[in-house]
């Protein structure tokens, strides 16, 4: 098995592909994929004005909104109200998507897939988890608070650190706030 720890001090805020706001990528599959061709990617995206969402057509999302009050967004000419904290919303990549702020800035926790070769489980938890991927996939967890700790390593973990586990043996990760846990397989 391997577990990577993976600290949001370290991550770079890239322009999204359609140059609306920025974005920082935890991590993808195959890693360092570009945007049209990945598996699935997990990132953090910093919205700070209403305006389309970027097109990924093959593309299911799950976004999160995990800072600030929500917002409108436009899936396919239907109204989505995403304004609840910690509660993973999926919608197609593909579909003309726009977004309306309320009340200032967010920041989402995107997971985004390729649904030919992926699927993706999204929940948020808390307290202890076992960090075991399913066979030939991926656990992924964000921390979204201080204060996670990896058990096997005793290594703690800051808001937005994540741990990613691959293969077989599992891991333990134990939160006193809450976690957004991503699990991923291959089709």
């Amino acid at each position: 098995m391997t577990l990577r720890v993976l600290r949001a001090a370290d991550r770079t805020a890239v322009p999204w592909k359609n140059g609306g706001g920025v974005t920082r990528e935890i991590a993808a599959s195959p890693e360092g994929a570009p945007l049209d061709d990945f598996d699935w990617r997990v990132s953090l995206a910093d919205v700070s004005a209403d305006g389309p969402f970027s097109s990924f057509p093959g593309v299911d999302r799950t976004l999160t909104v995990v800072e600030g009050a929500g917002m409108d967004l436009m899936v396919g000419g239907e109204h989505h109200i995403v304004d609840e904290p910690y509660w993973p919303y999926d919608f197609p990549g593909d579909l003309e998507t726009g977004g309306r702020l309320f009340g200032g800035p967010v920041v989402n926790l995107n997971v985004m897939y390729r649904r030919e070769r992926t699927t993706a489980e999204v929940a948020v938890v808390r307290g202890t988890l076992r960090l075991l991927a399913p066979q030939g996939g991926t656990v992924l967890a964000v921390a979204l608070e201080d204060g996670a700790v990896l058990d096997s390593q005793d290594i703690e973990l800051d808001c937005y650190d994540a741990v990613v586990a691959d293969g077989a043996s599992s891991g333990v990760l134990r939160t006193q706030g809450w976690a957004l846990l991503v699990t991923l397989s291959a089709r």
